[in-house]
């Protein structure tokens, strides 16, 4: 047998070692080698939006490629230290440190080859489905048709064969001065159970409280200016939770007989308290690149969509139109004439926006009692009835701003020496008139008796009530033929937004999916690297009278202990995060922050009963 078969043969004997570290590094492979088919797809090259799109490919492909670098180079270094005592084992069978060097290289080659490869055909096997993701993501006009993507093919071959050698050239390096007696004695040697400052502990309570506290206290744009200062206390008090304060609790709960002694919790609570030191550091980067992941995906979701739902809230009608130079008939004409076109059935009303000056703003609007229930009654609201003398404000429905508070304050005086005031407990709250700020509307009578206007124009509002699904295709026609100015389409304007923000959306995703994905394979690492050394302590145990359901449920405890501490923290710092968030935009992001924190917590579950199965029967077999 050659050298090189020996290396070769290594790497498939070791299957379960490297099962993980070649599944993530082909995922890894394949998530980049999609963005390179999206950045060299023939429907992006043209316009400037699909530009922007092949640029936004681009920087995300780039992003991937540098963390894949740092995630496969922390990936080598467990490996490494899992197979300390089998490198001395080989040097006591005459190889030669160089040796081992040039196996470590070409074992690293022969992986990142085949990751490589099976990540590009697993890519090319799943390209035409996640084309048709993207196409409808990214709301683009045409068809992503599936093509044979032969520059992707060679630009990620390329990228990743590059990526490895640099890789596994370091790692030989790491690997030259290493001794004999270390090697052998590597999982022999007693790391000592860790200490745990109490002085510390309480810092990491202090700092991640109080960044807390700001986070979810302060509202609007101070949110943008606590944010690093924010960021820098809860990343230095999650060191010192898993570090200090996690090593104290377990250490106080060891001295406490009751909870000590019960059942299997004495096996539990000393593997927890002797690990800890390499825990710790795998669990503090865990929950950092999880809240990476979770907030830089709940931002982008939330954004979005509090992006479109203002765009449908202030945009309740189907078409409006402002005629700011008068009267436009002709261009009445044409978007009735377009509806007809398109078949599309709407109601239509009509009027005039009259703005005075009330106190020192020369631009509140007042509404008559009959324009108000037209317009209330095109998109379905309840009218109103005011009397003569009275004056009621107007709030938009849905909108976190407006001078309600100034309006109440404020009276107008009539023409006919009569003053009107708003009643200070009745306000309605509204989308029947363009107006985001508060405004008042009158009766009938009283508004004839109105001072002179300071600005006048008039408005055009449609209400579809069939034919909705041609909207969009109408206003595509009006938009081109309009001034953008005076005709505005709510669905129209949301498809926009979906469309230039569905790129950003798209990448953001992929790339918390990628961290996320990274964040579950180090701790598969961390619960393997130990696996040789579970084996002979729970078969000795098992030895001593530790049944099979008492094995289990250790077993059990251990590995949820790994697998959730670390995500429980980062859906905590993730939530905090989001709902900082949601105060900077006055806008309830609950249901998103649900929907993206539940989605990876049930990624996560699936994941942990997934390697928990796989763990507990590589344990079984030995006992």
């Amino acid at each position: 047998m050659t050298f090189r078969q020996f290396a070769f043969n290594n790497v498939v004997r070791n299957k379960r070692l490297y099962a993980a570290y070649f599944l993530s590094s082909m995922f890894t492979v394949m998530v980049f080698f999609t963005f390179v088919i999206f950045a060299f797809h023939p429907e992006l090259a043209g316009d400037d939006i699909h530009g922007s799109v092949q640029q936004g490919m681009y920087v995300a492909g780039g992003i991937i490629y540098v963390f894949s670098f740092f995630f496969v180079l922390y990936s080598m270094s467990s490996f490494l230290q899992s197979r300390k005592k089998e490198f001395g084992l080989l040097m006591m069978q005459g190889m030669s440190m160089r040796q081992i060097r040039s196996m470590v290289f070409l074992e690293n080659m022969v992986i990142g080859l085949f990751a490589t490869l099976g990540g590009i055909i697993l890519g090319i096997v799943f390209a035409k489905g996640i084309l048709l993701i993207a196409e409808n993501v990214l709301v683009i006009d045409g068809a992503l048709n599936f093509y044979f993507p032969l520059e992707a093919i060679g630009l990620s071959f390329i990228s990743f064969i590059i990526l490895f050698f640099f890789i596994s050239l370091f790692v030989a390096y790491v690997l030259r001065s290493k001794k004999l007696i270390d090697l052998i004695k590597a999982n022999k040697v007693s790391k000592g159970e860790p200490k745990a400052n109490i002085f510390l502990s309480i810092i990491a309570v202090l700092l991640l409280g109080s960044g807390y506290a700001v986070a979810l206290l302060v509202e609007g744009v101070t949110v943008i200016a606590v944010m690093i200062p924010v960021i820098v206390v809860v990343i230095i008090g999650s060191y010192l939770l898993f570090t200090q304060l996690s090593v104290y609790i377990i250490r106080k709960l060891k001295k406490k007989e009751n909870i000590f002694w019960h059942k299997t919790n004495m096996i539990l609570f000393s593997d927890l308290s002797f690990r800890m030191k390499d825990n710790a550091r795998t669990f503090f980067m865990v929950a950092i690149i999880s809240t990476v992941a979770f907030s830089a995906i709940g931002t982008l979701f939330g954004f979005q969509s509090y992006l479109t739902d203002g765009m449908k809230i202030s945009n309740p009608n189907t078409f409006t139109y402002d005629a700011y130079d008068g009267d436009k008939a002709e261009d009445i004409a044409l978007i009735n004439q377009t509806l007809q076109d398109e078949n599309i059935e709407a109601n239509m009303e009509q009027m005039m926006l009259r703005y005075f000056q009330i106190g020192e703003d020369p631009s509140i609007l007042i509404a008559k009692e009959s324009d108000f229930n037209r317009f209330a009654a095109l998109i379905g609201e309840d009218t109103i009835d005011i009397e003569d003398g009275q004056m009621t404000v107007v709030e938009f429905e849905g909108l976190p701003y407006g001078q309600t508070q100034e309006l109440l304050t404020q009276a107008v005086e009539l023409n006919t020496g009569v003053t009107l005031e708003p009643h200070p407990k009745e306000v309605i709250y509204s989308r029947a008139l363009p107006a985001f700020d508060s405004y008042y509307v009158v009766s009938d009578k009283d508004y004839e008796a109105l001072p002179h206007a300071n600005d006048e124009w008039n408005f055009y509002a449609w209400q579809a009530t069939d034919g909705e699904e041609h909207v969009l295709d109408a206003a595509e026609k009006l938009y081109a033929e309009l001034p953008p100015y005076g005709i505005t389409s709510g669905e129209y304007n949301v498809y926009q937004v979906n469309k230039a923000y569905g790129m950003i959306l798209f990448v953001g995703l992929f790339i918390g999916v990628v961290f996320f994905v990274s964040a579950g394979s180090f701790l598969y690492f961390r619960l393997y690297a130990d696996l040789d050394e579970d084996k002979q302590k729970f078969k000795s145990i098992s030895k001593m009278g530790l049944t099979e359901k008492e094995l289990k449920r250790v077993l059990n405890r251990q590995t949820a202990i790994l697998f959730f501490a670390p995500i429980v923290v980062a859906l905590i710092h993730g939530a905090v995060a989001l709902t900082a968030l949601s105060h900077m935009f006055y806008y309830n992001m609950f249901k998103q922050s649900v929907m993206v924190l539940g989605t990876f917590l049930s990624i996560q579950i699936i994941y942990f009963f997934f390697v928990r199965y796989f763990y507990t029967k590589q344990i079984k077999e030995v006992i």
